[in-house]
C-alpha cells in the first residue's frame, strides 16, 4: 500500500557522517511509524532506529545512541537518517520501514508492512 524508496547510501571512512532519506507514496495521510532496519550479508535484519508520526516519540537501537538521529517531514512523506561518526561495524544494507497499522514504536520487523529496496552503507577502516 506504500511505496518507500530510498535514497543517501555510499562508501565512508570511518569517523565519517552519512544522511540517509526515504521518500514515501502510495497513501494519503503520513503512516503511524516510520523507521530504519539494517542488514549485514549472512545476518538479520536489524532495528535501528524509528519515529512516531508527529516526531513526538523516537526511538533507537542501543548500538547506534548518540550517533544516528531520525526525523521525518510530513509535508514531504519522508524520513532521514542522520549518521554520524560511523563505524565500520555500521556496515550493511539499509532499509526503511512504514507501519500503517500501530501507533507505537516496535523494534520487531512483523510490526511493519511496507519496505523499501535497501539502500547501501559501506564505512571503512
Amino acid at each position: 500500500q506504500v511505496q518507500l524508496v530510498e535514497s543517501g547510501g555510499g562508501l565512508v571512512q570511518a569517523g565519517g557522517s552519512l544522511r540517509l532519506s526515504c521518500a514515501a507514496s502510495g497513501r494519503t495521510f503520513s503512516p503511524y511509524v516510520m523507521g530504519w532496519f539494517r542488514q549485514a550479508p549472512g545476518k538479520e535484519r536489524n532495528f535501528v532506529a524509528a519515529i512516531t508520526r508527529c516526531s513526538e516519540t523516537t526511538y533507537y537501537a542501543d548500538s547506534v545512541k548518540g550517533r544516528f538521529t531520525i526525523s521525518r517531514d510530513n509535508a514531504k512523506n519522508t524520513v532521514f537518517l542522520q549518521m554520524n561518526s560511523l563505524k565500520p561495524e555500521d556496515t550493511a544494507l539499509y532499509y526503511c520501514a512504514a507501519s500503517t497499522a500501530h501507533r507505537a514504536i516496535v523494534p520487531r520487523t512483523d510490526w511493519y508492512d511496507s519496505w523499501g529496496q535497501g539502500t547501501q552503507v559501506t564505512v571503512s577502516s
